[in-house]
């Protein structure tokens, strides 16, 4: 039996709608009043990758908007679109069609770098950016480029450009791979057998696997190309915006030595925080501590001064 949306609009004390942004359909899930809070999540997930989120931030007074990625869950799945302009563009949009002026995004992995891109071309959109177990798009690159380990580490990225062997791997087996992928980046113990089911059913939705393939060619890809070159004098220009960086100390993919040092190209207040213990994940292996970390840098007016 084909799988369909329906498997993403998962129960909770939130709202499912679909919100059109940049000529993309995107599924959110929302919850509560008050100042926005976008959160954006990362591969192989979708919006659920912030069930915890959105409660606790609504207990502490903000509006709360998880959404599914151009290409993942409920959202439009296009055959095209998936370089990080593009996304940065989504996101304005996104912000825009919630009715605010500007909002908090908060993005893991590939929403991470959607929210470092979106900070550099639209910072009056973005109050203050959260990106978690992801360095600036330009830290990553030096990374990868110096550091052999980061390199090896990243090794998955390189494997992805491979046209379609990536994709059938992905969805075989009712997408078995995706749950081996989120055991062998998570710190042990995560994610349990229901929660990892939750994420394989979500990723075999429509062409899901192809379109969460294109965020990674597009990145190797567009290295060399003039479309690449653009995108990476764009992120020249400063971050402007309040930035707390968070990552796990035990992250396999993204090694906390690459991602340390994004400070150097953010000129608005920056702090880092390094979260023990806690691997690729960290607003699902500790949401707790994660929650408590992000909220009280939002109620800290320090870095909007």
């Amino acid at each position: 039996m084909p799988i369909t949306d329906a498997v993403v609009t998962l129960p909770g004390p939130w709202t499912h709608r679909t919100v059109s942004a940049n000529g993309t359909r995107y599924h959110v899930a929302e919850a509560g009043d008050g100042p926005l809070v976008l959160f954006l999540h990362g591969f192989p997930e979708f919006w659920w990758a912030w069930r915890h989120q959105l409660r606790s931030f609504v207990a502490a007074g903000y509006r709360a908007v998880a959404a599914d990625l151009r290409g993942y869950g409920g959202s439009d799945h296009p055959p095209r679109g998936y370089d990080l302009p593009s996304l940065g563009e989504d996101v304005a949009a996104l912000v825009r069609a919630l009715g605010s002026p500007d909002a908090v995004i908060v993005g893991h992995d590939w929403g991470g770098l959607v929210g470092w891109t979106c900070a550099a071309t639209h910072p009056k959109l973005v109050r203050r950016l959260v990106p978690v177990s992801t360095p600036h798009p330009r830290r990553l690159r030096q990374s990868l480029g110096r550091h052999q380990t980061q390199l090896r580490a990243s090794g998955n990225a390189l494997a992805f450009q491979v046209p379609w062997a990536p994709e059938r791997k992905l969805r075989a087996d009712d997408a078995a791979e995706v749950g081996r992928l989120l055991h062998a980046w998570a710190s042990p113990g995560w994610p349990d057998d229901e929660t990892a089911d939750t994420y394989r059913a979500a990723f075999q939705i429509g062409n899901t696997p192809f379109c969460a393939l294109e965020y990674y060619r597009w990145a190797v890809r567009s290295i060399p190309r003039p479309d690449g070159r653009r995108y990476a004098a764009t992120m020249s220009r400063p971050i402007d915006v309040p930035v707390l960086q968070i990552h796990g100390s035990a992250d396999p993919l993204v090694l906390a030595s690459s991602a340390q040092g994004s400070g150097q190209f953010v000129t608005a207040p920056y702090r880092w925080r390094l979260l023990e213990g806690v691997g690729h994940f960290p607003h699902e292996e500790d949401p707790q501590r994660f929650d408590d970390t992000v909220l009280a840098w939002l109620d800290d007016p320090e870095p909007d001064r």
